[in-house]
Formats: structure tokens, sequence, C-alpha cells
């Protein structure tokens, strides 16, 4: 925690320890909401709910907005119907349906009873669309325009609305039948004159996005064109609302974690690791643990069919672990980077073989560097035989070539089939490395050393 939060934190625990609320509600009338929410979650959870029944009434929604998840079902259960249906109301409607997604039934049915009609028609129309697309994650709080409006009009209307929306700085111009025409930024409308026409003066070339496009594609379509807000429109091409950069940061986290646990072979969670409790990591971490371990015992099985050869030539057995590891770490580096490459949509599956031969290439320079590095080391320091020394450098050239090639590919694949690239990482492929490094090894030893 940074030293300013660490202040406020210390401050605010004194005061509600003196019990001078008074005190305490000045104090967190002066922070910035995400500031109080940052010292909110580090309370204990009594202190949390009395905090939040002590701050400023105008800020308690914005401040709700910054608490995670759990802090929030929290809090939200322990008020009163009345004043939780407050803080709904007061809520931006893609954060009131994120929160309600996560939360029981029988709650989510009492805050909405509670709500005005204006919230639960908002808060419905975004926990209809299937989780993690545009439709989702957008809000309904945007300023829109009418293309006869004039810019005085167009202003009164902003005067009117712009409290209540998620940005005022682009306005959208549709048409009778919501129909998305074009934009108008908010600086366009100050320096235009008062009685010109929206459609003459509005930007027609808009970019949009549909309510069906995945998260990752949103946020994908935010990097290309950087705009801090976007458009979201139905098949119709009507418009139902938009997305704002902050949404779009929450989803690069949000996938950039999810990827990072598939990686490391863990089932994806939504809650922070200490928040996480044991049985719950445990239940994320073991399935991938069992898959694994149950395919590693076909080294063993490739181990114990050349048991004879071993004991003609013993010394073999001591590389064995050196060139597994080798063949992972070079599939790993191959797969991460095809991974990210995917998440960017800077490859697809038609540049397949163009990848493929560059990290042919690649796989031979690695593995010829590899194999001469450790030529000098088995000769001058083991002082192998150098029959030996050639079928662990043979051997570690192959690993790492058929590491690379799998490690570029099978991603790749699992993206074609439609699962997510992030499984056939390193673990994975791992262990499909590891039984070809034996098979090649105890193969090539067989041939050059006669075993």
């Amino acid at each position: 925690m940074e030293e300013k939060e660490k202040n406020d934190l210390e401050i605010v625990k004194e005061l509600l320890d003196t019990k001078q609320y008074t005190s305490l509600r000045q104090k967190m009338a002066e922070m910035n909401e995400a500031d109080v929410a940052s010292v909110i979650e580090e309370l204990e959870e009594e202190d949390m709910m009395k905090v939040f029944r002590i701050m400023p009434k105008d800020m308690a929604a914005d401040v709700f907005s910054y608490l995670e998840v759990d802090t929030q079902q929290y809090i939200i259960t322990g008020m009163s119907e009345k004043d939780a249906a407050g803080i709904i109301n007061n809520l931006m409607a893609d954060d009131a349906a994120d929160l309600l997604e996560e939360m029981p039934a029988n709650i989510v049915k009492k805050l909405l009873a509670n709500a005005s009609a204006e919230t639960r028609r908002d808060i419905n129309h975004l926990l209809r669309y299937p989780e993690d697309s545009a439709g989702s994650i957008m809000t309904v709080e945007y300023v829109d325009l009418k293309e006869n409006m004039t810019v005085e009009d167009a202003i009164s209307r902003i005067r009117q609305i712009g409290v209540d929306s998620e940005t005022i700085n682009i306005c959208y111009v549709t048409d009778a039948n919501r129909k998305l025409l074009g934009t108008v930024a908010l600086r366009y409308l100050l320096i235009s004159p008062l009685d010109a026409v929206i459609g003459k003066i509005m930007h027609e070339n808009v970019i949009y996005l549909n309510t069906l496009m995945d998260q990752e594609e949103v946020a994908r379509q935010f990097q290309k064109y950087d705009f801090t807000a976007m458009p979201v429109v139905d098949n119709e091409e009507r418009l139902v609302g938009i997305i704002t950069v902050d949404d779009v940061v929450d989803i690069l986290q949000e996938e950039a974690t999810e990827d990072m646990e598939k990686m490391a072979a863990i089932l994806p969670s939504d809650k922070p690791y200490l928040k996480t409790s044991v049985f719950e990591t445990w239940k994320q971490r073991m399935p991938w643990l069992l898959l694994l371990m149950v395919s590693a015992t076909f080294t063993g099985s490739i181990i114990t069919s050349f048991e004879d050869a071993l004991k003609k030539m013993s010394v073999l057995m001591a590389y064995v672990p050196m060139l597994m590891d080798t063949g992972g770490n070079a599939g790993g580096q191959a797969s991460v980077t095809i991974i990210r490459g995917l998440s960017l949509g800077d490859i697809s599956f038609k540049d397949t073989c163009k990848v493929m031969w560059k990290e042919l290439r690649v796989a031979f320079m690695c593995g010829l560097t590899l194999a001469g590095a450790n030529f000098v080391k088995l000769l001058v320091f083991d002082k192998l035989a150098i029959p030996v020394i050639i079928v662990v450098c043979m051997t570690l050239i192959c690993a790492v070539l058929f590491a690379k090639l799998i490690g570029c590919s099978l991603p790749i694949l699992a993206k074609a089939l439609g699962f997510d690239p992030a499984v056939m990482a390193s673990p994975f492929i791992t262990t499909i490395v590891d039984v070809i490094s034996l098979l090649v090894y105890f193969g090539i030893a067989t041939s050059v050393l006669g075993l």
C-alpha cells in the first residue's frame, strides 16, 4: 500500500476508535472515492459497515463501485432494503448488473423490487446478454442526440441528462428508430454556432461494436482505434449502449489473469488470491495436477522399456533431466510467444506455415548453440567418450526442434478448434515434449552405441 493510503487508513482507524464520527465524515468527504474504497477494503467487516454508513450519501454509490465484489456483497446485504435500493439506483447500470450477477437470486429479487423502474429495466437489459460479451459489459447511460437538433438543443439536452451519463465527451446521433448515424464531440458543440444542425456537423464514419462481440475483441478494438468510448449496437445497428475505457482496463486485467492461470495449469478464478479459500484454491489446482501426473507416467514407462540399454550405459540416465528440462523450456518459450500473438490478433490459423517455418529456423539455431556449449562441457568437464557426447548433443538438437514446433503449433490448433490457446501452454506442452525427448534420446543411443 502506498504511503498516502497508509496514512489515510491510520487516520480513519484512529477516528473510528475514538468515535469522532463527524471528523471521520469530513475526512472522507475530502478524499477521492477510489482512495476511500481502498481504505474500506483494509478495515474489519464491522468497521466497513460503520464507515459506509457514516460517509456522505452523495459519494456512497461512487465509492461502492470501486469496492471488490465480495465487499460489495457484504455491505449491500447488511443494509436495509431501502438503503440498498438507493445504492443500486445510483450505480451505473453496468456496475449494478455486474454486482447482481454475483449475488444469490433471493437477494437480487429483493433489490430489484425496491429499485426504480428505470434501473430495473436497464439492469435486466444488460443481464440478458451472454457473459463476457460487449452487451454484458456496456452501460446504457449515454448522451444521444437527433440529427435535426440544433447545437443549442444538444447542449440543453447534455445539461439535462449528462449528469447521469457515463461520459459526455462524445455524443451519439440516432434517428427515430435509434439507428446509429454518427457521433459528435462535445468540443465541436462548444465551438459551433448555436443554430448549426447536428446532422451537418456530426462525424458519420462511426466505428462501433456489436452486442455479441467477445470482450477480448472489444479490448483489441479499443487498442486499435485509441478511443476512450465506443458505441454498442444490436444486429439491426440500433444504439443500445456504450463501453468506456475504464471497462476495457478491467477486461485486460481479467483476461491477462485468466491466461496466466491457464498457462500455469490452474482453473481460472475471479477472486483475489488472499480472498480465495484453501478449499477453492485446491479445487482450482487439483484437476490439472492429476491430469499432468497421469500423463507424466508415460515417461516412466519409456525409461522402463529401455532398462536393459541403461544397464549397459548407465551414464545416459544422468542427462535425462537436462534434456527433458531444456526441451520443456524451449517449448514453453514458443508457446508463450504464440499465445500472446493470438491474443493480440497478430497471428491467425492461416499463418501456421509461416510460424512453423520461422520457429523451425529459430529452433535449429538454438539447438546448435546449446549442443555446442554442451559438447565442450561434456568433453572437458565430464570427460565422456565421444560417442556418448554425440548422442546427448544430437538429442538436444532434436528435442529443441520438436519442442518449438509443438509449442508453436498446438496453441494455433487449439484456437482453430475453438479452445483457449492458453490451455496449451507450458505444463501441457512440457509433458508431450518430455515423452518425445526420451524416445529420441534412447532411439539415437540405441543406433549410435549399439545398445
